[in-house]
């Protein structure tokens, strides 16, 4: 799995070691353009690409909701 220097990767990272890699992290953020965007984070690749397939879902749900 490559490192990601991403500030974002690196807090969700920091956060994800303090539960021995058990928690995926990934945070939504919205911008002053109204943009979406997110870090997710998993020890192993599986966990990484299971991150990155659960973050799609909820960036999508997000996007198409009505509140958004």
């Amino acid at each position: 799995m490559a490192f990601n220097p991403s500030p974002k990767v690196a807090a969700a990272r920091d956060y994800g070691k303090k539960f021995n890699g058990e928690i995926v992290i990934i945070l939504t953020l919205r911008k002053s353009d109204g943009k979406l965007e997110y870090a997710s984070y998993g020890e192993t690749k599986r966990l990484c690409d299971e991150a990155k397939k659960f973050a799609d879902i909820a960036m999508t749900a997000i996007q198409n909701s009505d509140e958004w």
